[in-house]
């Protein structure tokens, strides 16, 4: 993946954003009042091999004047058959409200769909007031099952096959 949105810069993880995506990730969790669990929740962040590029996921960063000032990722779950989980979709306040959520959530679904995957699900927390009425604007629809401490809410959205 590399694309831009504006004057942002959407590309995929290397080795070398570890700790700056891990900062932003970190920082929106606190600023919601969210903890960081790096030996829980958020242990893929630190293990992006493992958990997303080795499992035939994507990990990736956004930049804004060569700062990570984003990150939106996704994996294969076993929540049915070809399902994806998205997970660490986070943003800095100075990157919100301008419409790169959404980009990047149809960038994700592009991805997700190209690579025959037919279902996505997401966890959230409801106090990320954003975030669901980004997901609940998109298609996503309420579920049940939330895996994450942390979370309260969970949605699903099926995509239609590509042909």
């Amino acid at each position: 993946m590399r694309t831009t949105y504006k004057d942002f810069l959407i590309r995929n993880w290397e080795e070398r954003d570890r700790t700056p995506a891990s900062e932003v990730i970190r920082s929106v969790l606190s600023e919601y009042g969210l903890g960081w669990e790096p030996n829980g929740a958020d242990r893929d962040v630190l293990q992006v091999q493992e958990c997303y590029l080795e499992t035939g996921g994507e990990f990736w960063v956004i930049e804004h004047q060569d700062q990570i000032v984003g990150t939106a990722a996704y994996y294969p779950i076993h929540r049915g058959e070809k399902a994806v989980e998205i997970r660490k979709m986070y943003l800095l306040p100075s990157a919100r409200g301008l419409g790169l959520g959404k980009y990047l959530l149809q960038q994700l679904e592009k991805a997700i769909a190209s690579r025959g995957f037919q279902r996505i699900w997401i966890e959230t927390a409801s106090v990320l007031a954003e975030a669901v009425k980004l997901y609940e604007s998109n298609g996503y629809q309420p579920a049940t099952g939330v895996e994450t401490a942390r979370c309260d809410r969970v949605y699903v959205k099926k995509l239609s096959p590509l042909f």
